[in-house]
């Protein structure tokens, strides 16, 4: 096997579906031609090698704890210039005392009312690579109500039935490394919406290329 360009790493609450999400985005960037590594140990963030090569970081990890040996292999691989891009809970309700990673994420989950709902996604930014051409667009998932940094780059957001509006994708910068958040995800069939996985997919691709 070649040295990989992304490392997903795969674990946390079973809720969210780790294993099935890894395996569908591992598909997606081998699509695109990128060696994918796959691991369910936060320790993989310790192998120097592994690292030193990496293009992008992958994580689906909703809650959990991560050491902090291991949040500063995260942090810096991202401060030299990997990549991160993740998704829902997997990356914006991971690690919930580590309020640097949040700071790095830009945002952090903290509820969903109304559990499941219907509602709308609204592109706020149409000129981003990442939106260019997709429209607004309706799904049946968890709408989540995070805190939020004001330095994001705001792609999309969602109304709330009392008016609040809140991001749903975003960039931003972590020292020399590009980072995509979106907060769609709940479960595999969110990517039924074809607007949710293509989002998805080129959000990935901009944090390895950016």
């Amino acid at each position: 096997m070649n040295r990989p360009d992304v490392l997903i790493l795969s674990g946390g609450w079973a809720g969210h579906e780790p294993e099935q999400f890894a395996e569908h985005y591992a598909g997606v960037l081998r699509a695109e031609g990128y060696e994918v590594s796959v691991s369910q140990t936060l320790d993989a963030l310790l192998d120097t090698d592994l690292v030193r090569g990496l293009r992008l970081i992958v994580p689906i990890w909703t809650m959990g704890t991560i050491r902090p040996d291991q949040l500063g292999a995260l942090l810096g691989a991202v401060e030299r210039g990997v990549g991160l891009a993740g998704f829902h809970g997997g990356m914006g309700d991971a690690f919930r005392e580590a309020t640097q990673f949040q700071w790095m994420v830009g945002g952090q989950f903290v509820a969903h009312p109304g559990d499941i709902v219907d509602y709308g996604v609204e592109i706020v930014d149409r000129d981003s690579t990442i939106t260019s051409g997709i429209g607004d667009f309706r799904l049946r998932s968890e709408q989540y109500y995070m805190h939020v940094d004001p330095s994001n780059q705001v792609l999309a957001t969602t109304t709330f039935e009392d008016g609040c509006v809140m991001p749903v994708a975003w960039t931003r910068r972590w020292g020399a490394g590009s980072v995509f958040y979106s907060s769609l995800g709940h479960t595999t069939a969110d990517l039924e919406v074809p607007e949710v996985g293509e989002l998805q997919r080129r959000g990935m691709l901009w944090a390895i290329r950016s």
